[in-house]
């Protein structure tokens, strides 16, 4: 503990290595390490960061991190990689495609596997968040696996959210588009350098236009969520998304809704981890899974699933039959 909250690399390392582990004695040693870290009292600015597949997520990160470090601060990338439905192995490239901010001394870069959880981001990940502010880190941007329809659960640990497309790519969120636009507070237009500046100019129009469709949230100042051009090859526009997400959480820290946010969002993974737990229990009982078993090859004879499920919940609420 001592050498995690004096930022020691190695000790944060191990320290998420600790609470990302599956083991019921390395559960209770994190859980302990987590009291610790939240007696501390620091805190980060959490930077969610989501995008489509190639949309330069890595890129951005790693131009938009070393931006942060020339100024000074410290920043910590909490990388989630796909894990394999198969295999539930992943490539946890994330360190090699952000090759010079891993190099950065005031940068920590860590990538853990998603492990098919929903949502794009490690179950484990809000507690590597808080291990990085234990840490003395000043900036602590979550990277998610790519856009999808659970990916805004990564709105849920963070303190401002980041979208990233690609220029022309107005139809790459069908199904999605309004969900997460919602939840965005700032889209960022990639790769609007080249040939590719006058359709990133044209995608940022037709967000901007979106944006003000959209109702108006609480949570947002004047002028706020909206649509900017950024270059991360160039590393042209990195300041203005910085000064924005500055002004955007000091004007809600000014309100009231930074604390207000965090406590909501602390009792959000209160109520996630009851549920985690529950299920796990439930699923480690030998007569729970004899009887999903059961009712598992009664649903593939031909059960319907819903009056297979409705059976089950019966019987976990003390029936019979």
């Amino acid at each position: 503990m001592p050498r995690l909250l004096a930022g020691d690399r190695r000790a944060l390392a191990r320290a998420i290595t600790l609470v990302e582990s599956g083991r019921a004695d390395h559960r209770a040693l994190a859980l302990d390490l987590a009291e610790g870290v939240a007696r501390a009292g620091r805190q980060a600015l959490r930077i969610g960061l989501s995008g489509t597949p190639g949309v330069g997520k890595s890129s951005f990160i790693e131009a938009f991190g070393l931006h942060l470090t020339g100024q000074g601060l410290k920043v910590a990338v909490l990388a989630v990689d796909p894990s394999s439905a198969r295999s539930g192995g992943s490539i946890l490239g994330d360190k090699t495609r952000m090759e010079r901010l891993s190099r950065a001394p005031l940068a920590f870069i860590r990538p853990s596997p998603s492990q098919s959880h929903l949502g794009g981001v490690a179950r484990r990940t809000r507690e590597a968040v808080a291990l990085c502010e234990g840490a003395g880190f000043d900036v602590v941007i979550v990277e998610t696996v790519g856009v999808g329809q659970s990916e805004t659960l990564v709105a849920e640990m963070v303190d401002v959210f980041l979208l990233l497309l690609a220029p022309a790519g107005g139809d790459e969120l069908q199904g999605v588009k309004r969900g997460i636009m919602e939840m965005a507070d700032l889209i960022l237009v990639n790769k609007a350098d080249g040939d590719l500046l006058a359709a990133a100019t044209r995608t940022r129009a037709d967000y901007a236009g979106a944006l003000r469709l959209l109702r108006k949230r609480p949570q947002d100042p004047e002028g706020f969520p909206r649509a900017m051009c950024v270059s991360a090859a160039e590393g042209r526009g990195l300041d203005q998304v910085w000064a924005d997400v500055r002004v955007l959480n000091g004007w809600r820290q000014d309100q009231g809704l930074f604390a207000a946010n965090r406590a909501r969002q602390a009792r959000h993974w209160f109520e996630e981890e009851v549920r985690e737990g529950l299920l796990a229990r439930l699923t480690a009982d030998r007569t729970v899974r004899a009887e999903l078993e059961r009712l598992g090859q009664a649903v593939e004879a031909g059960l319907s699933p819903s009056a297979a499920a409705a059976r089950m919940l019966h019987r976990l609420a003390g029936g019979q039959g």
